[in-house]
């Protein structure tokens, strides 16, 4: 039967703070180590590698160190679990049983968190350093994903194989994990949820795989979104409005969703639905999921049908992004406290603003982009992305 358990993070960036404390004499004369504008202009890297549990501590720690030991210009620390960190409580739903396709509320991993520190005094401009990182996360990945499958290719267990190839690396700027966050912008479609409710809405009337096909060229950035999605509700019309509440109901959550919203709201995070969906589906996701505020389009209904009509404005990619920086203006949060998690590309605007921009199972040019891509868990590898260890279970 599913019932809660209570599990725990810590509620700042105490461990991060005290790694950057510990390599003080590798840093320029002078530097101020609390002021985050200052840390940003220097190389200095946060590293988090995400991967499932059954692979070692031992393995990980041994296969980072040995590539870093190939680069001359880089010298790792390990962030420590500070035991003296402010902690929070998180009531998290188990799985129910009794359900046949119940959801997992996250999945277990294991997170493991680096700094990477230049060992010459150096300064870099900020496109540079957004190059490099992304250098470096393709590099380590490969790196991890090679030395891992080689290390189980003669293992007869189940968790060899295919498995072995995926991994998260995070290779990110210090400053995200010393800054304060305080509000969160989640797209829904393929985010907080499994489906695109527009598809779900054109297999109704017969045309799924007409929708899904625009669908899927819009969010990999080959079509206009405006364009792309006129094309699909013109579709749509003729639906009757009857069906909608029978999509809500089928309508399933992204593993992890519930556990992230909940981690968030217990840290303090003012969190916002912003969809390029429909605002019928996008309440009835934020209630679901406590969200605090949804932004979405209005769905065209006359006498009980769909019309086919689009109603202006429409939540594009260029609104998505206004809507983040009017909600943190609004609030009186700088966007350096904003976190944006998409999977496309009319994701990418809002993501570029935030100082946080998370792909969650994402279109290939969304990964490119994005600060970090996170692939191998569910929507609770966002809390990952921002710095936190593991869920720990508190009973």
């Amino acid at each position: 039967m599913q019932k809660n358990t209570s599990y725990s993070l810590p509620k700042d960036s105490k461990a991060w703070q005290q790694a950057v404390d510990s390599v003080a004499s590798l840093l320029p004369a002078g530097t101020n180590l609390q002021d985050f504008d200052a840390l940003q202009s220097l190389p200095i890297f946060a590293l988090i590698v995400v991967l499932p549990t059954h692979v070692s501590s031992l393995d990980i720690h041994q296969y980072v160190q040995s590539w870093v030991d190939e680069q001359p210009n880089w010298h790792l620390v390990t962030v420590a679990e500070d035991a003296d960190a402010n902690f929070v409580d998180i009531e998290i739903a188990d799985i129910d049983t009794t359900q046949p396709f119940a959801k997992r509320s996250f999945v277990d991993v294991q997170v493991f968190r680096y700094l990477l520190v230049p060992v010459t005094d150096t300064l870099m401009h900020p496109a540079k350093k957004t190059a490099a990182a992304h250098i470096i996360d393709d590099q380590l990945t490969t790196r991890l994903r090679h030395d891992l499958a080689e290390n189980y290719k003669n293992s007869q267990s189940a968790i060899a194989g295919d498995h072995l190839d995926v991994v998260d690396c995070h290779i990110l700027s210090l400053g995200h994990m010393l800054r304060t966050h305080k509000l969160a912008c989640f797209d829904m479609d393929s985010t907080l949820i499994e489906q695109e409710v527009i598809v779900e809405l054109a297999k109704t009337a017969g045309i799924g795989e007409q929708v899904e096909a625009i669908t899927e060229a819009a969010m990999r950035g080959e079509i206009e979104f405006d364009e792309s999605f006129a094309q699909r509700v013109a579709l749509l019309k003729g639906i009757p409005t009857s069906v909608l509440d029978d999509i809500c109901s089928r309508l399933t959550l992204s593993t992890g969703a519930h556990t992230t919203i909940s981690a968030l709201k217990a840290l303090g995070y003012h969190t916002i639905l912003v969809s390029g969906g429909f605002t019928y589906f996008a309440r009835y996701i934020a209630e679901q999921l406590g969200i605090d505020e949804v932004h979405a389009n209005a769905l065209d209904i006359d006498e009980g049908e769909v019309t086919g009509h689009v109603q202006l404005p429409i939540i594009n990619g260029a609104k998505k992004a206004a809507i983040a920086e009017h909600t943190a203006e609004r609030l009186g949060i700088d966007m350096s406290q904003v976190v944006c998690v998409g999977d496309g590309a009319n994701d990418l605007p809002m993501m570029a603003l935030a100082d946080l921009g998370v792909a969650f199972n994402a279109k290939p040019i969304v990964q490119a982009r994005a600060d970090a891509a996170v692939n191998i868990t569910g929507l609770e590898g966002v809390l990952y992305a921002l710095g936190y260890p593991a869920f720990a279970r508190t009973k």
